[in-house]
């Protein structure tokens, strides 16, 4: 019986500090899937109105200024400092400013634009993810 009771009163505290790290687990610095979900959320945009070939010349340039935006947080957000990590969150910058200063107005354009950001995002997902 003694035995039992202390498997039991084990399985109780095993499950007790289980709950205690999944809280601080959970409790972690939650901004950089906020800036990727903010990002795929306005890629996801892009792409709906690709595919739906509605593509409002005002609504393309809302969602490239706001992907622009939030891509300047990536680096301080994931406090990476590895050089390749920067590098291709410099050239996410990059394509993005030229994404908004071409300021594509029909599908054709916003294709053409949104391609090279689509495989930088894919390239750094791949290596950092």
């Amino acid at each position: 019986m003694r035995v039992a009771l202390l498997i039991l009163l084990g399985l109780v505290i095993g499950v007790l500090g289980t709950s205690q790290v999944m809280n601080a687990l959970a409790a972690r610095n939650p901004m950089p899937k906020a800036v990727m979900h903010t990002m795929g959320y306005h890629m996801g945009e892009l792409s709906h109105a690709l595919k739906a070939k509605q593509c409002d010349a005002a609504t393309i340039q809302h969602h490239l200024e706001r992907l622009q935006s939030t891509a300047t947080d990536i680096v301080p957000v994931f406090g990476i400092d590895e050089k390749s990590f920067t590098d291709k969150a410099g050239e996410l910058q990059t394509h993005l400013q030229q994404a908004v200063q071409a300021a594509p107005a029909d599908c054709a354009a916003l294709a053409a634009v949104v391609k090279p950001i689509g495989e930088t995002c894919k390239s750094c997902h791949q290596q950092y993810r």
